[in-house]
């Protein structure tokens, strides 16, 4: 990938920039049910069935989580108790950024815009992203597209948003799943993929690799 200076740079949030705990919570809650052995297949679980709860037609964030958490809960023969997926939506305000997410950040920001489009509500994300100490031009969330990540029309609706094209933005995400595969199949060419240990590198889908956001104004050439 050359290295060119987009109009923007647009990031997922929860998992790139902001460390995702719901493995965390999920592991505090379910600790008196699930052992210690069993409970990485139960957040494994738990992260799956949340994929698949967004592929569908938007519903809020709190119903995806609740559904999710009732589900692996099914899969793995142990209680559900009515207010934890409740509880456990409730955190994802609370989270704070990687480590080397606001220095990262702050170096990019003096050069180019930042965008996030995350899967999110608004309600949730606005304390997230107080806590990345950046400035950001934009923040679009699921419930203003109406559809969650890996879906395509979110990023549609960033780009109609932005009023720029798939060619003018660089996209940066930890995840493939959930956003570089799609990245891809929009024609976005610029991409960077943060291996925060997620998700295996796939290099087929056409980006940079970096181990942090620090790395990303070297992709920029700052």
């Amino acid at each position: 990938m050359a290295i060119f200076k987009p109009k923007y740079v647009t990031f997922d949030c929860y998992g790139t920039l902001i460390f995702f705990d719901m493995a965390g919570i999920a592991a505090e809650i379910y600790a008196d049910r699930v052992s210690p052995e069993m409970m990485p297949t139960f957040t494994q679980h738990f992260a799956a069935f949340r994929l698949d709860e967004v592929l569908g037609d938007w519903k809020p964030y709190k119903d995806v989580v609740e559904s999710a958490i009732r589900r692996t809960c099914k899969r793995n023969g142990i209680e559900y108790r009515e207010g934890e997926g409740e509880r456990i939506y409730r955190t994802v305000p609370t989270w704070g950024p990687h480590a080397d997410v606001p220095a990262g950040l702050a170096k990019v920001a003096k050069e180019v815009p930042l965008v996030i489009l995350s899967n999110a509500m608004d309600e949730q994300i606005h304390s997230n992203v107080d806590k990345l100490g950046a400035p950001f031009h934009a923040v679009f969330t699921a419930q203003q597209a109406q559809a969650y990540k890996p879906r395509m029309r979110p990023f549609e609706y960033m780009l109609d948003q932005l009023g720029c094209g798939p060619e003018d933005i660089l996209h940066v995400s930890s995840s493939l799943r959930y956003d570089l595969m799609t990245a891809h199949d929009l024609g976005i060419r610029n991409k960077v993929f943060v291996a925060r240990g997620h998700e295996p590198s796939t290099p087929y889908y056409g980006y940079q690799e970096i181990r942090d956001i620090g790395g990303l104004a070297g992709v920029l050439g700052l």
